[in-house]
């Protein structure tokens, strides 16, 4: 018995069922996703320690510069090097994010300009394939911890809160970034730039408790900032404390990089097959 189909065509149709499209091409999420985790490993020396080697190696020469060197002070009683290597997580789960969501569009450009599916699945596998390097640096700081005996506390538990703060940002200025790489090729030379630039002015290898207190409001429109005192306060316990105006203005800037890269880039989906 033969089966008929139907064909409809309706307009803004797309528009209207966006978000449930998300949900049905939910496999296509699993697949671009897996393949970023092996393409990221495959023909490597060392495989996914590198995962570990880049925030080691910074965490040393921050120890060193800042705290051997410079001498500035700790967040509690904590060791120099967790303290530093408490921000590195976050820090470098949200730079490998925007370094490779911005490309992430170009890089599966034969995708998009053969089949139809919500583009918003391709920044948000890069972001999520991040989190596997996440998980394997942070294996580094159970060890730092047992090396120095440093006990977390019940603090530890509200981890996942911060990093899914994380997440929402790295996602948010993401999505704004590979809008722009898509119709701004030269974009590109910049974001680099940016990370670096971030890395600077965000308390990575020393504590926020340095800024001057006239400054620490402002100091907390960089959204990073709260999200990094947030796993310090989580991670080091003790009499670390957050400075609460400061977070929840970072965590305000989180919220509005989120909105803006959802609209941006929704607002410039319509056009990527035709100027990719």
């Amino acid at each position: 018995m033969k089966r008929s189909f139907c064909l409809t065509l309706e307009a803004g149709r797309a528009d209207r069922y966006y978000w449930r499209d998300i949900w049905r091409y939910r496999e296509l999420f699993y697949v671009l996703s897996w393949r970023d985790i092996t393409v990221k490993y495959k023909q490597t020396v060392i495989g996914i320690a590198w995962a570990l080697i880049r925030p080691v190696l910074t965490m040393i020469v921050f120890t060193v510069i800042f705290g051997k060197v410079a001498k500035l002070p700790t967040e509690g009683n904590a060791p120099y090097a967790i303290m530093v290597y408490a921000a590195l997580l976050p820090w470098q789960f949200f730079a490998n994010s925007l370094s490779e969501s911005s490309n992430s569009l170009i890089s599966n450009s034969n995708l998009i300009t053969k089949v139809y599916f919500p583009r918003l699945i391709i920044p948000a596998s890069t972001v999520v394939t991040n989190l596997v390097d996440f998980f394997i640096s942070f294996a580094i700081l159970l060890v730092l911890m047992g090396y120095y005996q440093y006990l977390p506390t019940m603090r530890f538990l509200l981890l996942p809160v911060f990093l899914l703060i994380a997440f929402l940002a790295s996602f948010g200025v993401g999505l704004f970034l590979t809008s722009l790489n898509v119709k701004y090729r030269d974009f590109r030379y910049i974001v680099p730039f940016i990370i670096q630039f971030g890395l600077y002015v965000s308390p990575v290898g020393f504590s926020s408790s340095i800024i001057l207190d006239k400054y620490r409001l402002l100091y907390s429109l960089n959204p990073m900032v709260g999200v990094i005192a947030g796993f310090r306060w989580a991670i080091l316990g003790g009499d670390v404390m957050i400075y609460w105006p400061g977070f929840l203005l970072s965590l305000s800037i989180t919220v509005f990089f989120l909105i803006i890269g959802i609209v941006f880039f929704r607002k410039m989906e319509k056009s990527f097959a035709d100027i990719i």
